[in-house]
This record gives C-alpha cells, sequence and structure tokens, in this order.
C-alpha cells in the first residue's frame, strides 16, 4: 500500500468485534483490521506492532498447520500514514453501531493489518463483475467435555452454548433463547445440520451474518420479526439458487430459497476443497462422549418420540467442521481441570519469572511453539512443562471455538472459467464458492481465571433456570425473597 495513494473515500467500514474494527476497500478485496481499547488505554506503537506480528505469526505457523492453508489467511502488518487515519476515523464513526462505540480505533500508532476480503470469491479473481453472497457462521464449540475434571454433571449433557444462552438472555443481550446447538451442526447427520442452520436463520444473534457483494444483508440484530427478515433475505437470494426469473413466487418462494440456502451451506460445510492425507492429521484424541446436547431440539423431540439415540453420521475427513473440531479437542482437561495447572506454573514465575520466555507464555508462535502442541500425553508428571502445554493446548482450542467460517458464493458460469474451480450444485443452480477461516487470534494466557469464573457463572445459572421452570413455586419465592408465610389455624 502506498502512502500517496491512501483515500479515506475508498474505504467503507466493514464491521467489528470485541478487540478490532474492519474497513474494506471498494474496489480492491482487502480489509484493514485496526485494534480497539477503552479510552485512557495507551499502548506504545512498539507493542500494538508486536501484537499484531504475534496475531499474523499464529495463524501463520499454528492454525494453518492444523486447518489448512487453503482455509487460512494470515495478512501481514501494514504501516499507514497517520493523517489518513484520523481522516478515516471521523468518516466511519457516524457507521459504527452506538453498542461498539465505548472503544476507540487504534489510530496513534498507524499499524494495522492486512487481509483479503473474505466475503469475496477466494478462488477466482475473474467474478468480480457478479454478484457474490457470502455466509459466515460461528459454529462455537462442537463437543460435550469429556474430562474427569468436570464437577458439574451437566456439562455432560448439555454444551456450553446452549447453557450459556440462558445468561446472555437473562443478561439482556438477546431477548431470545435460540434453538441452534452446536453439536447439531457438527453431527455431520444432514437433517441435524440443516435443523440447526434453520434455527441459525430464526435467531442469528452474532453467529450468523450473510453478505451480498460485500454489504451485510442479514444478522446481528435482535429481530422484532424474523418472517419479514427471511422475506427480505430470499429476496436478495432468489436470483443466486433460481436464474429464471418468475421460476418461483408467492408465499412459498422463502420456504423454498431459504430451503436452498440451507442445502448449499450443508453440502460446502461437507465439501473437501485439498487432497487429504493421513500424514496430514494431528493426532488428535477420538471423540468418545455424547454425540448430542439434551438441551437440542432435535434431542428432545427423538427422546419424546422413544428414541435414546442421536445419529451421528460422522464428518468427512479434512472438510472445515472436521478439522476445526480436532482443534477444538485440543482442550483436554476443560477449564475446571486448566486452572490448577495455570496456578502452579503462576507459581513457578513468580519464583523464576526469566523462564516466563522459555516456556513461551506470550509466544513467540513458531516451530518451537507448534512442536509443544503435539504433545497430547494425558499423563501429568507434576512439572511446570507439562503444565505450560496444556495450556498451549486449550488456548488454540479456544481460537478454534471462536472461529468463524466464511463461505462465499458465486454463479458459474463453465465458459468463464476454465481452470478447476469448486462448484456446489443446487437444483437449479450451480455456484462456485470458497471455504475460509476467520477470526484466529490467539487467545490470552492471562485470560484463564476470567474463563473459569465465566464458566461457573454460566453453569449454575443455567442450573439456576432449569430448576426455576421444574418448580415454579421456588422461583416465585426466589424473585420475592421478603415476603413471609404466615400459617394460620383453621
Amino acid at each position: 500500500m502506498e502512502a500517496e495513494k491512501m483515500d479515506e473515500n475508498e474505504w467503507k467500514y466493514h464491521g467489528e468485534g470485541n478487540k478490532s474494527l474492519v474497513i474494506s476497500h471498494v474496489q480492491r478485496c482487502v480489509v484493514l483490521r485496526f485494534l480497539k481499547f477503552a479510552p485512557g488505554r495507551n499502548l506504545t506503537p512498539e507493542e500494538i506492532f508486536h501484537h499484531l506480528k504475534n496475531i499474523v505469526e499464529f495463524g501463520k505457523h499454528i492454525m494453518k498447520l492444523y486447518l489448512g492453508e487453503n482455509y487460512v489467511h494470515y495478512g501481514e502488518v501494514v504501516q499507514l500514514p497517520l493523517d489518513f487515519l484520523k481522516r478515516l476515523c471521523l468518516k466511519i464513526q457516524s457507521e459504527r453501531p452506538e453498542s461498539r462505540c465505548e472503544k476507540e480505533m487504534d489510530i496513534l500508532s498507524g499499524y494495522a493489518m492486512c487481509l483479503p476480503n473474505l466475503t469475496r470469491l477466494q478462488t477466482c479473481h475473474l467474478v468480480e463483475h457478479r454478484p457474490i453472497v457470502c455466509i459466515e457462521i460461528k459454529p462455537k464449540c462442537g463437543f460435550i467435555p469429556i474430562s474427569n475434571s468436570v464437577s458439574k454433571e451437566i456439562k455432560n449433557r448439555v454444551c456450553r452454548f446452549c447453557m450459556y444462552q440462558h445468561l446472555k438472555v437473562a443478561k439482556g443481550k438477546w431477548k431470545r433463547i435460540s434453538r441452534y446447538c452446536p453439536l447439531d451442526l457438527f453431527s455431520g447427520n444432514k437433517q441435524r445440520m440443516h435443523f440447526a442452520l434453520s434455527n441459525l436463520l430464526q435467531e442469528a444473534q452474532n453467529n450468523l451474518k450473510i453478505f451480498k457483494n460485500g454489504e451485510l444483508i442479514f444478522g446481528c440484530r435482535d429481530y422484532h420479526n424474523s418472517l419479514s427478515d427471511l422475506n427480505e433475505l430470499s429476496h436478495h437470494l432468489k436470483t443466486f439458487f433460481f436464474p429464471a426469473n418468475g421460476l418461483i413466487s408467492g408465499p412459498h418462494c422463502t420456504r423454498t430459497v431459504i430451503k436452498e440456502l440451507i442445502n448449499v451451506i450443508t453440502m460446502t460445510l461437507l465439501s473437501t476443497t485439498e487432497n487429504y492425507r493421513a500424514s496430514d492429521k494431528r493426532p488428535i484424541p477420538i471423540l468418545q462422549g455424547r454425540n448430542y446436547c439434551e438441551a437440542s431440539h432435535v434431542s428432545r423431540e427423538l427422546l419424546r418420540n422413544g428414541k435414546h439415540s442421536v445419529e451421528c453420521s460422522g464428518l468427512p475427513k479434512g472438510c472445515i467442521l472436521h478439522k476445526t473440531l480436532q482443534v477444538q479437542m485440543l482442550d483436554l482437561l476443560d477449564i475446571e481441570g486448566l486452572l490448577p495447572l495455570y496456578n502452579r506454573v503462576e507459581q513457578y514465575l513468580e519464583e523464576f519469572p526469566e523462564e516466563r520466555s522459555t516456556l513461551q507464555i506470550d509466544g513467540p508462535y513458531d516451530e518451537t511453539f507448534y512442536e509443544r502442541l503435539k504433545n497430547i500425553s494425558v499423563e501429568d508428571d507434576g512439572s511446570v512443562e507439562y503444565a505450560a502445554t496444556k495450556i498451549h493446548q486449550y488456548r488454540v482450542a479456544m481460537t478454534a471455538k471462536d472461529c468463524s467460517i466464511m463461505i462465499a458464493l458465486s454463479p458459474y458460469l463453465q465458459d468463464e472459467c476454465s481452470e478447476q474451480r469448486s462448484v456446489v450444485t443446487a437444483s437449479q443452480s450451480r455456484l462456485m464458492y470458497s471455504v475460509s477461516i476467520l477470526d484466529l487470534d490467539f487467545k490470552p494466557y492471562d485470560n484463564i481465571p476470567y474463563q473459569y469464573k465465566r464458566d461457573s457463572k454460566i453453569v449454575n445459572h443455567y442450573l439456576k433456570s432449569i430448576q426455576a421452570k421444574e418448580d415454579p413455586l421456588s422461583n416465585f419465592l426466589l424473585e420475592n425473597e421478603e415476603c413471609t408465610l404466615v400459617l394460620q389455624k383453621v
């Protein structure tokens, strides 16, 4: 990027998370990602550069090796003119959601990450003049803990996502509990996957977004009328799945288009875009726990009909869900089993603070760090090295639990792109597609105690919620703690 060519009017607000803000170029297929901070928190330009460089190195040397180079785009750190950044910040400030404005975009360091725009097709650069739709899914954790360290039995039956929904609604973050369950999506069973995707479309929260030509057209809102939103979405997508005008219309149009969308998403999630080799597979333990979550509405329906097991068809090796689940399962101990190991490391570092770099607590995220991750021994020898390894594996697993999968689709014309492409066939159309993974930042070591407290809060709130449903009188008394029960003689 040449400094003299930086024009803030060529960039537009793209979106943001808790720690970063993204803008995209109007013409070029790139985005810039900036760190965000609470007012008053100042990091030096050197610290920000080091942090961004660590994100790039983590993606390049760790996540790419686990997930595959076809899926991971780690980008590069770039330095930009400060006057351009100030103008850009003023330009996009009015476009930011009010709920996100409590943190400020970093414009003082001059550093940002430059990445490909993953809402665009990554496998063919000749389709920019044709419409492109991109589905962003944040699938979350796809398995139930199997660790012996789990203290609350409910964690062996109900997944974290479904439990966390109750706390989020209670706090007012969302108005309704989502019926989506990650274990249904990761099951590999198409019926369960369709059910999961249908529920994401009904209650997207921040787990589903859909872009058309780079513009957000669906998701990231607490919907007041999901039916009207789906009607609008089907209007946007109709030409992708039914190119012939007038082919479908009337009240069944929305249902037909959404059904096609769900089917295409399922096929791309189960597809393999690279030649899978057994040597590429990292030694991840086989999932031995439940293949379903008791809070899932699929499970409830089957159990209601007298079926006591939920089918799990399994995921094809090499598909994006299989790869993501493998990395998630580096979390062998659950946060409850990890905290004692964190305390062991902390106690050791209090006595030997110079060993922090030797244990690679703050990186660097290089080949040595990756070699540590390959040790999946579950036998604790009491060493600080064992504890540090399990902590690193947990942090990588947490990254995979919080990543986003990007599926870009564009109409396929065989005579226009002659080389081999990834193509998915719908009922009345063919679509080129690319699958990528986003949000692969490393998780901070110092965040582990917070994760433990949050886990306890989620589980305890869920237990209270289901107890209140089972015992309405108990719920009434909890809400009216000052009430007095008076017994009178009859």
